[in-house]
């Protein structure tokens, strides 16, 4: 269970720091601040070195752990935010061409 709510923690502050409207006067233009893959890697290493203080999961303070946990983070905040959008559910299917 600490990996399921790990996975959805940095699922959603990732979501909130790359599209949120709150931030949208502070967010720089360069496009890594625009990526979920590169964003979600940052929120997995910073929940890490934050879970002594939550109780929603536990993970030892190694640094291979720390970087499999931005690794984590990056892919599933990337693969949910390819198939979540405001609209609800993407079921793009095929090519466009």
């Amino acid at each position: 269970m600490d990996l399921l709510y790990f996975i959805l923690t940095s699922f959603g502050m990732t979501q909130l720091l790359v599209y949120g409207k709150i931030f949208n006067k502070v967010r720089p233009e360069h496009h890594f601040f625009h990526c979920p893959m590169c964003i979600g890697f940052h929120v997995g290493w910073i929940l890490w070195s934050l879970n002594a203080y939550t109780k929603l999961f536990t993970f030892d303070y190694s640094l291979v752990t720390a970087f499999a946990l931005g690794c984590v983070s990056s892919a599933t905040s990337y693969v949910l935010s390819m198939m979540f959008g405001d609209e609800g559910i993407n079921l793009k299917i095929g090519s466009d061409s």
